[in-house]
């Protein structure tokens, strides 16, 4: 070693060994984590519109509805709108592709990660005979990873909850979420003063405040990432003066982060 150590060459070599291992492990974030999955036993073949992440029915129906209750992985509602890529392990009757699921609720079930959706879970099937199989079985052994959603030709939708009560209380979820990073905080803003304020995830991906101001709302939306890495993101669009309890508004605008 001490040769090595006054050898150019030999330094050269260790330095890129370093940088190797390195990489890998930055990229951990990609591997696979072993762990169960169940499915939603008394559901139609999509999502529950009661879900905890307060999407409603649409939470039943996103991604195809290609979904998933998560118990750690809810993370008390910022988990919410998370995809993963999930496979079962049984070489039988498991693809290697497996299904890629977004959270939209809570729950576990005899030390599982996810219960997902009846159609999640065949679709981790390499035929409609294993998916059969794989449903007799209720719950399997999976591994999972993060993996960034997708939603061609879809901007971010602001959702108003049914429960808001113009002009007095307004609630509302984040649709079509791109990316792998979570949305962890959201602001609302005044657009003649730029006067903002935090609002409070009440629950799931539901976010609310009393006594909004009056006028056109612009809302700002905080994104980060387990390495610490954040991006506030501004909507083009603003929600309406006049908004409604029920309706959808097209923010104008889609992250890749």
């Amino acid at each position: 070693m001490a040769f090595c150590l006054q050898s150019p060459l030999c330094l050269f070599i260790v330095f890129l060994l370093l940088q190797t291992l390195g990489g890998k492990a930055a990229t951990c974030n990609d591997c696979f984590v072993q762990s169960r999955a169940a499915y939603y036993p008394n559901s139609e073949t999509q999502g529950t519109d009661r879900g905890e992440c307060g999407f409603g029915s649409f939470g039943a129906t996103i991604n195809g509805g290609d979904v998933s209750a998560a118990s750690d992985l809810y993370r008390k509602g910022v988990g919410c709108g998370a995809c993963y890529q999930v496979r079962c392990t049984n070489g039988g009757y498991c693809s290697d592709k497996g299904v890629t699921i977004v959270i939209t609720d809570s729950g576990s079930s005899d030390h599982t990660d996810f219960i997902l959706s009846q159609r999640a879970f065949a679709r981790m099937a390499q035929t409609t005979d294993a998916a059969a199989s794989l449903l007799s079985l209720g719950i399997v052994d999976i591994e999972y990873r993060r993996v960034s959603c997708s939603y061609p030709n879809k901007n971010i939708i602001i959702k108003i909850d049914e429960n808001s009560n113009y002009p007095y209380y307004l609630a509302f979820v984040l649709w079509y979420q791109q990316g792998k990073k979570d949305i962890t905080a959201v602001q609302l803003c005044e657009t003649e003063n730029f006067v903002c304020k935090l609002l409070d995830r009440t629950y799931g991906a539901v976010w609310t405040t009393t006594s909004p101001p009056t006028g056109p709302l612009q809302i700002r939306m905080l994104f980060s990432d387990d390495d610490g890495d954040e991006n506030w993101v501004v909507p083009v669009n603003n929600i309406p003066q006049d908004w409604k309890a029920g309706q959808t508004y097209d923010s104008g605008v889609q992250v890749n982060i």
